[in-house]
């Protein structure tokens, strides 16, 4: 459900990177991490610099950041922000 969110927005396309589906405008925005098993990790490469304040980004230092879903509810309560956190990236390209 976390993939439909993200390309609902026409900006955004899919391949696979590190054999991970990988989400992209304009660069690499976000991928998947295939290692998890206890939840859903998107990692945003560059999480830090996207615009706005998307309080599911979560990590500390220069550059990537995390959303992280426990189960399918918890990414429809999220469908706004991740909605939001696509629009800013595409937006600051």
């Amino acid at each position: 459900m976390v993939r439909e969110i993200i390309l609902a927005d026409d900006r955004m396309t899919e391949t696979i990177k590190w054999k991970s589906p990988t989400f992209m405008y304009e660069g690499n925005m976000a991928s998947f991490n295939p290692r998890t098993k206890a939840h859903v990790s998107l990692m945003f490469h560059t999480g830090a610099n996207i615009p706005g304040d998307h309080p599911r980004l979560e990590g500390g230092g220069d550059a990537a950041r995390y959303m992280k879903f426990l189960d399918i509810d918890d990414v429809e309560r999220s469908r706004a922000e991740i909605q939001a956190v696509v629009d800013a990236w595409c937006r600051s390209r």
